[in-house]
């Protein structure tokens, strides 16, 4: 699907009273809260930029909205690509592309501050906190920063900004755009509202995602495109081998259960017992999702007679036993040691986690029947076998049991999952030449 030409909503026109009503409530909303935002340990941290209290952003021809360090990422890639479309010439001819982007996070903004570093010579990243959603602020914004366009990755919508995006003119492009059910539900509650703040284009990375987005601001307003996630995606080089895989007995199969949460603790405690009935000799990774977890782990596995060891005693597991990672930030190297990985966020309604993690390191990924926060990457996956979905935990440890059995060569999951990638690149591209249409018309 081509991305859809917009209907632009005219900036003259002035909103209703109603909707002014209900910014003006939202904005109200917003003052009664932030003294009890800035107790948050998270948003206390940037928080005279959040509030304005600093000073106003710089100027910028851009500004994108990138939410925490995921959507970091994607604004990374676009701006990696964005010079490619830019008007020709010499740099000292011309002077850079400003772009400042925002984010909510530390994490985000230590992401857009390497990315500093790694752009073209024609655009200047300028990162910051993302100030906080009151109306009358975000005016202010746009009357110092004076974009050309405002980019909104994948599900930012923030009634302030549209609101302003609006009064000002300055067109609004949704990118890489997401949206759940739920979400969906939520803008259901004032469908008139936002149709009057719509933005001027939305791209979306799957068709259910354009039509949800097509519900809430018009069909007329909505395309398609591939996921930039897809064009972060490289799963070529074979990955190197930790130091902690002298834990691990040489001959055993490594079975990883990753990122396991509390809602499906009991599923996954059935899973470790099925698996050290079924294969005896292998050793299982038990990677809680939260660090807090482990001691309720540490309890569950003993009350269950489960032989278990703690990877931060660096004591080597036998056969047979639980491997309990109470080492935070390890699972991404421990997947190059396994013969199967189970992601977890996917036996409860939680929407899973990340699946693809795995394939970089040649080793196929099993999922829960909940793993709708990656349904982007699309049902295909699971034709092609880099990932299996089971239905349940028993359809989880059968697959797992299988691939502990029969492992597939590390080197072919790689070489199939760069090949997948491959076939799903090009929204970078897309959404770059969505920004470039709208600075050039600007």
């Amino acid at each position: 699907m081509q991305a859809a030409k917009p209907t632009v909503v005219e900036a003259s026109a002035p909103l209703s009273l109603a909707a002014r009503l209900v910014l003006g409530l939202y904005g109200l909303a917003w003052r009664v809260l932030l003294p009890g935002l800035k107790r948050n340990d998270r948003l206390a941290e940037g928080w005279a930029e959040r509030t304005l209290a600093s000073g106003l952003p710089p100027r910028a021809d851009l500004l994108v909205h990138a939410a925490s360090g995921g959507e970091a990422y994607l604004a990374w890639e676009l701006l990696r690509h964005l010079p490619q479309l830019l008007p020709q010439g010499s740099a000292p001819q011309r002077a850079p592309l400003r772009v400042l982007v925002t984010t909510f996070t530390s994490q985000g903004l230590g992401v857009l501050t390497q990315a500093k570093d790694d752009l073209a010579p024609g655009v200047t990243l300028l990162p910051a906190y993302f100030p906080f959603d009151l109306p009358g602020n975000m005016d202010r914004v746009l009357d110092t920063v004076k974009p050309r366009a405002v980019v909104l990755l994948e599900t930012e919508l923030w009634p302030g900004l549209l609101a302003a995006c609006r009064a000002k003119g300055v067109p609004a492009l949704v990118l890489n755009g997401r949206m759940t059910d739920k979400s969906l539900r939520g803008y259901g509650w004032l469908p008139w509202l936002w149709r009057t703040l719509a933005p001027a284009q939305v791209l979306a990375v799957s068709d259910e995602d354009a039509e949800r987005f097509g519900q809430v601001f018009g069909p007329e307003r909505v395309g398609r495109m591939m996921n930039i996630k897809f064009d972060r995606l490289r799963f070529d080089a074979a990955p190197q081998r930790p130091a902690f895989a002298e834990l691990l007995p040489a001959q055993a199969p490594f079975v990883i259960l990753g990122s396991v949460r509390k809602e499906e603790e009991a599923d996954v405690l059935q899973i470790i017992q099925g698996l050290r009935a079924a294969r005896p000799k292998a050793v299982i990774g038990l990677f809680p999702r939260h660090m807090r977890r482990v001691c309720v782990w540490e309890r569950t596995l003993r009350e269950a007679g489960i032989d278990f060891v703690l990877r931060s005693e660096n004591q080597r597991a036998e056969p047979g036993q639980v491997l309990l990672w109470d080492v935070f930030g390890e699972l991404s190297r421990a997947f190059s040691l396994a013969c199967a990985a189970f992601l977890g966020g996917s036996l409860a309604d939680l929407g899973g986690q990340n699946f693809l993690e795995p394939l970089g390191h040649g080793v196929t990924a099993v999922t829960g029947p909940s793993w709708s926060n990656f349904a982007w990457v699309g049902r295909e996956v699971f034709d092609t076998g880099l990932v299996r979905l089971a239905p349940d935990w028993q359809g989880v440890l059968a697959e797992l049991s299988a691939l502990a059995q029969a492992t597939p060569d590390p080197a072919e999951v790689r070489a199939k999952a760069s090949a997948y990638a491959r076939a799903h690149r090009g929204g970078a591209a897309a959404a770059c030449q969505a920004v470039a249409e709208r600075l050039k018309n600007a």
